[in-house]
């Protein structure tokens, strides 16, 4: 099967950091642009960041930017998000999605057909 699955997650206090993993099974991460979205409750599902195929070019929602970093680890068959400086408004379910488009790099959920079931966040003192 073809499956995108976010890990990584989980409880930290505010000023924190979490790593989170999107890897691909079945299928070849490579070609595929990579976008991270969140959902915290009650809320509307929004971009937070995203990566193009060749990794030249990567956008961050203003509310994170220059304190996550989206990468590539291609040895992995993944990409990563590193988030630094966590607070209570980062809390959420992160998720991966993908779509084989080169040059794309978006963070609204239009693109993307391929995605992971969630990665849990949840940042409390």
């Amino acid at each position: 099967q073809l499956k995108l699955v976010e890990s990584g997650g989980g409880l930290v206090q505010p000023g924190g950091s979490l790593r989170l993993s999107c890897a691909a099974s079945g299928f070849d991460l490579d070609y595929h642009a990579i976008g991270w979205f969140r959902q915290a409750p009650g809320k509307e599902r929004e971009g937070v960041s995203c990566i193009t195929v060749t990794g030249e070019l990567t956008k961050y929602a203003d509310s994170v930017e220059g304190r996550f970093t989206v990468s590539r680890d291609r040895a992995k068959n993944a990409v990563s998000l590193q988030m630094n400086s966590l607070g209570p408004e980062d809390t959420g379910v992160y998720y991966c999605a993908a779509v084989r488009l080169i040059g794309i790099c978006a963070l609204s959920r239009t693109h993307y057909v391929r995605w992971g079931q969630g990665t849990q966040v949840t940042v409390s003192s």
